[in-house]
């Protein structure tokens, strides 16, 4: 299929655009969130015993070890393996390890700040279990930023150094990851990406079978659910854009739309076609070097917004129930 290139009036540029956001008062909404070291606990493991060490720490942790060992670190079930693997990681990671301790010696402000997500996360679905416990740790850097465990949140702080910790520009962790990755390797991020897990848990993400638009609309639902989450949370961290490029989508959301529509993209679903559009990169390429990847979510963000906006009885429930050919239809979108 031969693309038309739209060529957008405005360029990708810093311009101030903001969504008025009624915020619910949930300061009566009661969460339980407490702490857990991990990350401390394990690299002060004495090595000299392994098995008397971790059975001293299953007592502590007697899930999540067990998720950290054979998932997180990907260690053989087997008593051979995990004495000879767990010192070698401790040995060979000490310098990492070292570097969270430094980097985060306490992390109040981020229990703080899942516990507010959490709060909004009771107002809008209050039969849901939430975690009780944040666990952080420190993994393999190709390995698990936050996952949600039985035992609570794990956030794995070793990729949460800032973009310019010196092993993130090493030659190995480039080709892992892209610099549009890196440069989220940001503390800001934690509480985005511990909302993520709940978000997902709440509403895993659908197969990628449907037509374009409406995998546009189901990454919009999402998005529009992290945002009524973490209200009060800058817009870039919850889509990963650049500033210079959310401010752009906004300057250009016409172009944008209309790109799709003379393009007849809407409805396809060949996913060689629409993967561009609806999965992470660094760019968009047919919009310019200054574009933002997944551009598919602001767009479905868009959608979704509109059609909330139609009637104040919607609820985020309602929404997640609505099926996407319903809400792009209803919504009538047309950005001028």
């Amino acid at each position: 299929m031969k693309k038309i290139a739209v060529v957008l009036l405005v360029a990708f540029y810093t311009l101030s655009c903001k969504d008025e956001k009624h915020i619910p008062d949930v300061s009566a909404i009661k969460v339980e969130l407490d702490v857990k070291r991990f990350d401390k606990d394990f690299f002060t493991l004495d090595t000299s015993n392994v098995p008397a060490a971790l059975t001293r720490l299953h007592e502590k942790y007697p899930g999540f070890l067990y998720d950290y060992l054979y998932n997180i670190l990907g260690i053989e079930p087997l008593p051979d393996s995990v004495n000879k693997k767990v010192p070698r990681f401790i040995y060979d990671y000490q310098p990492i390890a070292k570097a969270v301790a430094e980097k985060f010696p306490a992390v109040e402000k981020i229990q703080k700040d899942v516990s507010r997500g959490f709060q909004f996360v009771k107002y809008y679905f209050p039969e849901y279990k939430l975690p009780k416990h944040l666990i952080t740790f420190t993994g393999p850097v190709e390995g698990y930023a936050n996952v949600l465990t039985n035992d609570g949140l794990a956030i794995g702080l070793q990729l949460y150094l800032g973009q310019d910790y010196p092993m993130y520009q090493t030659g190995y962790v480039r080709q892992v990851y892209a610099e549009y990755q890196s440069r989220r390797f940001e503390p800001a991020y934690i509480p985005v990406n511990c909302m993520k897990n709940i978000m997902d848990d709440l509403y895993p993400a659908p197969a990628p079978d449907q037509p374009l638009v409406y995998q546009m609309v189901e990454a919009g639902k999402r998005l529009y659910m992290l945002d009524m989450f973490l209200p009060e949370t800058a817009d870039t961290l919850k889509t990963g854009y650049t500033q210079q490029q959310l401010d752009g989508c906004y300057a250009n959301e016409a172009g944008i739309w209309n790109f799709f529509l003379q393009n007849n993209m809407l409805y396809l679903t060949d996913a060689a076609q629409t993967r561009e559009y609806v999965n992470d990169g660094p760019r968009t390429e047919v919009l310019g070097d200054s574009s933002p990847g997944f551009i598919g979510q602001f767009v479905g963000w868009q959608i979704v917004k509109k059609w909330m906006a139609q009637d104040d009885q919607r609820t985020l429930p309602l929404l997640l129930k609505t099926p996407a050919k319903q809400v792009f239809e209803e919504a009538k979108y047309k950005p001028k």
